[in-house]
């Protein structure tokens, strides 16, 4: 697994890293690895013991492959689970499968034509359901491979699912406790209905898909019995519901207008304030009188001629109602009441005694939204498909007023994908607004992250929350466990098989699916025959809310296993989950033990595509992410996924083009930092026949840059345990990503010559020893998060270890080992301090550089450093060196005198905070900060205090700018309280230094591309192709020690190359500004 060796590091035992890495390749290698020493299970085993990590997994369908999001909550879960393991924790984590439900029918139904409960009927409920249990499984083999390629580590021998009989018998035993509380009824309820999988949604379910649509939207009149003249107008987008029209339904305050409408010669009655929109075509020349104006109440009563003649034998229907649920809004102020299909239509029906509720609600559709023989003229017509044609007899009819189209949103079946209905349905509820003060109060008692979704989308859901519909008019799934009367007056719930065995005497169940306990009985305790079984089964979210318990068929197993983790400590899925999973889980765990079944959950948002649309496989618009893995590596992927918006619960654009980024800011440097360690120690062999160990006993070095990454290794070990406990991933990962930066582009990058050995052996053994403690607690730091590259990474890291070292009953996986402990001996923050200001002064030195296109390979002559603190100045001297060689200066001139350099200030006010804070009062204040003189600006700088036509400001209110006076010699830059100021002229000695090291840095070059390892020995020859004015001929000479220091060997004339008895490596013509020679490299044959 680890990279092979060769050469004079194989010799040494040193490994051989090479300087091309393909991280998908090695991450294979690694996958091989955990496989070999059964890494996973081998971890859980060594943590037995330890404090209990509980974790609950939600189970997903694997009717389809994964995605990007299943992968976004599966890192989520193994990171957090990995530290948890880490930190000295035994974590049980399982993979689970949702096997029920819509999910696996509606694949079955399009597999084999079903359109109807008669076909399934047709062909048997046990081939049917033994039709869905060959699916369930369809992409399990699928899921288990990605998920393994993404380094999550999960239990899938010991898996759980929805459909075994342990699983099933737990949800039965979830069941009846809340059936025993008197928390379960049966309901007749409108409720969203989906016509495509012939069962009712919960409503959750139906609020989870809205799509805009174009619906039609029409005016019918209703004209009154005793007034044939005059009619009510309505409005409705759904005409399929007009032939089981009993009432409408008026605002009792709302003030409605008799009109006469001179186009038809006929009066109508619509609310007064919607009479405009009614006839918004004649806006300049109505055509319409008003007649009488009349309170809604007064319309109560009235009875009117019915559309359609299906239902005519009710006797209390056709008549005006009153109710304030109607608005004012839209379409003309009354509103039709079809009882069967409308959750108010059947409140309002109800109260005034039209329906009864008890058989005589008119709902002339079938299973499949197809008209009954209840209405004739439309019988099998599927009810959106009549729209059209009702709307083409209303008009024949002369009823059709008004004929458009809306736009507007529209719920559809979150599985089908086409349009939800709502319609009156027996159901079997459990009680949730019983229970509404219970449910708020243990959701006070989690912590979520982002905490929002826990205050405001799931507290809100929670505090509106409507009793639950757990029933499906479907196959397979749980079978709801009540055996009822016909009348169902007596009912029984059955809680276990061995209570049903006892109840009917039935043999030993191994299945208790529908096909398997359907036909059993219960014998009647009140003379009512037998008891037969409700068809209904779990809506599947039941099932997923019952995991806590089922997957460890509580209570008849595992109880005291299940008390142990009972609230899980950690919980993880998308923001859709707000309504289905973490609802699910809370209202059963409350209606079972008045607790919340989670402590902590984190939630993310959708991964869309790069376009911000919806991730589509007919669109194919997005890389798929196996692809991704094998192409740039799953440790990429997950810390791109990781650092994303999509960790605080928003939303992520995924960019292929970020994972490329990812990889070269963060992954190559580390990388080769870690590669550059083990070139060094393989110079320190071969120079100095050293071999290097590390002493973790060693004192803390001196050397104020080892300090600085020591006490920085330090911070990020502590940021990484605080921020973590918090569950703020968001926090972390950006951390990591800097840290990395600050590792190779700050530590390694100004410490280069010391690892070389260039300051003496001492320096550089102790250098390397900074380096490796770093790297080390770096791997252990990213296990969690980046699993293969730390894996990588601690397998050669640990050949330096010392032999005696204990870390732990296991050492072969960095897995294995526990989460580093800060080491406070490091912390100083006086080198923290120092370290941060050179940083500045370095990054405003840059700066210059790039604005002038300077680059850092040529001399210039002073720095000039401008702050007012003599603290600054000492930390900065304390580093002069290393500012001296990053920014390629001669000198450094620290001073506080600004006036010599001309130097001005100008306060900026912050004008939107302080118009905001000041309003009216702002624009005096405004005129007075333009008048400001230079007293009383350089008195604020020093005080940080300013008063000006009676009000006080301070820093946060007001921005200093330093300005530097132009000059054609020097320029400047500021940052908070430093100003720095570079002298940019140019002489002849520093242009040729500058030069020299172009030729140094193309020398370098061609090492790397011929392979050469730092410890190659190789001479180097040129020839000179083009060179005007001898202007590199003269910096080989005048620089000629310059060169030989930092080579180590003379730069020789290539016609000596025949001399020499070497042979050629690599040539290459080099450029160097408007010079060109040959570069060659050769060593011995």
């Amino acid at each position: 697994m680890s990279s092979n060796t060769n050469g004079s590091a194989a010799s040494t035992g040193i490994p051989d890293i090479p300087a091309n890495i393909s991280f998908p390749r090695e991450e294979e290698k690694i996958l091989k690895f955990w496989k070999e020493i059964d890494a996973f299970k081998t971890s859980v085993k060594l943590s037995e013991g330890r404090p209990v990590y509980s974790f609950y997994d939600g189970p997903p369908f694997a009717t389809g492959k994964p995605h990007y999001g299943h992968i976004l909550a599966g890192t989520i879960k193994d990171v957090v689970t990995r530290f948890a393991h880490n930190t000295g924790h035994y974590v049980e984590r399982r993979f689970g499968w949702d096997c029920h439900g819509l999910p696996i029918e509606y694949e079955i139904d399009k597999k084999l034509g079903i359109k109807a409960p008669e076909d399934v009927a047709k062909m048997g409920i046990a081939a049917y359901n033994e039709e869905c249990r060959s699916i369930v499984m369809t992409y399990a083999s699928e899921w288990e491979e990605t998920v393994t390629r993404c380094g999550r580590w999960i239990d899938f021998k010991n898996d759980y699912k929805t459909m075994n009989v342990t699983f099933m018998e737990s949800v039965w035993w979830v069941f009846k406790q809340i059936f025993d509380k008197g928390q379960v009824y049966r309901g007749f309820r409108i409720m969203p209905y989906s016509t495509a999988c012939a069962t009712p949604l919960s409503n959750f379910e139906a609020g989870s898909n809205y799509k805009d649509v174009i619906d039609p939207a029409v005016v019918v009149s209703f004209p009154m019995v005793d007034d044939p003249k005059t009619a009510f107008l309505a409005w409705t987008t759904t005409p399929w519901t007009l032939p089981s029209n009993l009432a409408l339904c008026v605002h009792p305050e709302f003030e409605y207008w008799k009109i006469h409408d001179q186009e038809s010669d006929s009066n109508f009655v619509l609310l007064g304030s919607r009479v405009e929109s009614f006839y918004k075509e004649y806006k300049k020349e109505p055509k319409y009188k008003v007649l009488e104006k009349l309170k809604g109440s007064s319309l109560v009563g009235t009875k009117y001629t019915p559309i359609f003649p299906f239902f005519k034998e009710n006797s209390r229907a056709f008549v005006v109602v009153a109710d304030t649920y109607v608005t004012d809004d839209s379409g003309t102020g009354i509103v039709h009441n079809a009882p069967g299909f409308g959750e108010d239509d059947l409140r309002v029906c109800l109260a005034h005694n039209i329906v009864t509720g008890e058989g005589d609600v008119p709902c002339p559709v079938d299973a499949a939204g197809r008209y009954t023989s209840e209405v004739s003229t439309y019988s099998g017509v599927y009810v959106k498909d009549a729209d059209k044609a009702i709307q083409k007899d209303l008009k024949a009819s002369g009823r059709l007023i008004r004929q458009s189209q809306i736009s507007h949103q529209y719920p559809f079946c979150w599985r089908s994908d086409t349009p939800l209905i709502y319609k009156a349905i027996p159901c079997w509820f459990i009680r949730v607004t019983t229970i509404t003060d219970k449910l708020v109060k243990n959701n006070n008692q989690t912590y979520w992250v982002p905490d929002f979704v826990k205050e405001k989308r799931f507290g809100n859901w929670l505090e509106g929350a409507r009793d639950w519909n757990i029933s499906r008019n479907r196959y397979w799934g749980t079978p709801i466990p009540l055996w009822a009367s016909d009348d169902f007056e007596e009912i029984v719930a059955v809680g276990s098989i061995e209570e049903l065995m006892k109840l009917s005497g039935c043999e030993r169940l191994e299945d208790i699916h529908r096909h398997h306990i359907d036909h059993i009985t219960i014998p009647s305790k009140t003379g009512k025959g037998v008891l037969r079984r409700v068809p209904e089964v779990f809506d599947c979210w039941f099932e997923s809310g019952s995991m806590p318990y089922a997957q460890k068929h509580y209570p008849f197993e595992g109880k005291e296993e299940f008390e142990k983790s009972f609230p899980a400590q950690f919980i993880a899925e998308g923001l859709d989950q707000t309504r289905g999973w973490f609802y699910t889980l809370m209202v059963l765990s409350t209606h079972l033990f008045d607790k919340p079944p989670f402590q902590n959950v984190i939630v993310n948002g959708m991964v869309l595509a790069s376009d911000g649309k919806k991730m589509s496989k007919r669109l194919k618009n997005y890389p798929d992410p196996v692809d991704v893995m094998n192409n740039h590596g799953a440790d990429v992927l997950r810390l791109y996924l990781i650092t994303s918006p999509a960790v605080r619960a928003d939303t992520l654009r995924f960019s292929e083009p970020g994972i490329k980024q990812l990889t070269a800011k963060a992954f190559l440097p580390w990388y080769n930092a870690y590669r550059f360690f083990f070139s060094q120690l393989t110079v320190l062999k071969k120079d100095y026949d050293i071999d290097f160990v590390y002493n973790p006993y060693a004192p803390t070095p001196e050397n104020v840059m080892d300090r600085w990454i020591l006490a920085s290794t330090q911070s990020l070990v502590q940021f990484v345990r605080t921020e973590m406990e918090g569950y703020r991933l968001y926090t972390v990962t950006p951390r990591l990503v800097a840290f990395v930066d600050q590792l190779t582009n700050w530590y390694v990058r100004f410490n280069r010559r010391r690892l070389k050995g260039e300051y003496g052996v001492e320096e550089s053994v102790t250098a390397n020893q900074t380096l490796f403690e770093v790297l080390f607690t770096l791997t252990k730091v990213m296990a969690p998060f980046t699993p293969f590259i730390a894996e990588l990474m601690y397998q050669n890291l640990k050949t330096c270890l010392p032999a005696n070292w204990d870390q732990g009953p296991d050492d072969r996986s960095v897995h294995f080992l526990l989460f580093p402990e800060v080491k406070s001996q490091y912390f100083n923050e006086d080198i923290e301090r120092s370290v941060s200001r050179l940083q500045a002064v370095i990054e405003l030195g840059r700066a210059i550089r790039e604005k002038k296109n300077l680059s850092l390979k040529t001399p210039l002559r002073e720095l000039i450093v401008i702050h007012p603190s003599d603290q600054f100045h000492s930390d900065i001297r304390s580093l002069e060196s290393y500012i001296v060689e990053e920014l390629n200066v001669r000198t450094i001139t620290l001073t506080k005198d600004e006036s010599q350099f001309g130097i001005s200030y100008k306060l900026l006010p912050d004008h939107k905070a302080l118009g905001q804070k000041l309003q009216k009062a702002y624009d005096p204040v405004r005129k007075a900060f333009a008048k400001l003189d230079k007293a009383t600006v350089e008195e604020y700088v020093k005080t940080k205090k300013l008063t000006l036509v009676g009000y006080e400001f301070q820093e946060e209110d007001l921005l200093v700018v330093r300005e530097f006076k132009d000059s054609p010699n020097y320029e400047a830059q500021s940052s908070k309280d430093v100003l720095v100021i570079l002298d940019i002229v140019q002489d002849e000695t520093l242009v040729q230094e500058g030069l020299a090291r172009e030729i140094i840095n193309r020398v370098q070059r061609l090492r790397k591309k011929a392979g050469l390892q730092i410890t190659d020995d190789v001479a180097y020859f040129y020839q000179m192709e083009v060179d005007p004015k001898d202007e590199l001929a003269n910096v080989l000479v005048s620089q000629k020690d310059f060169l030989l220091k930092q080579l180590k060997v003379p730069l020789r004339l290539l016609s000596e190359l025949s001399e020499s008895g070497l042979s050629e490596v690599a040539r290459e013509v080099q450029e160097v500004e408007s010079s060109k020679f040959m570069l060659l490299l050769a060593r011995d044959k």
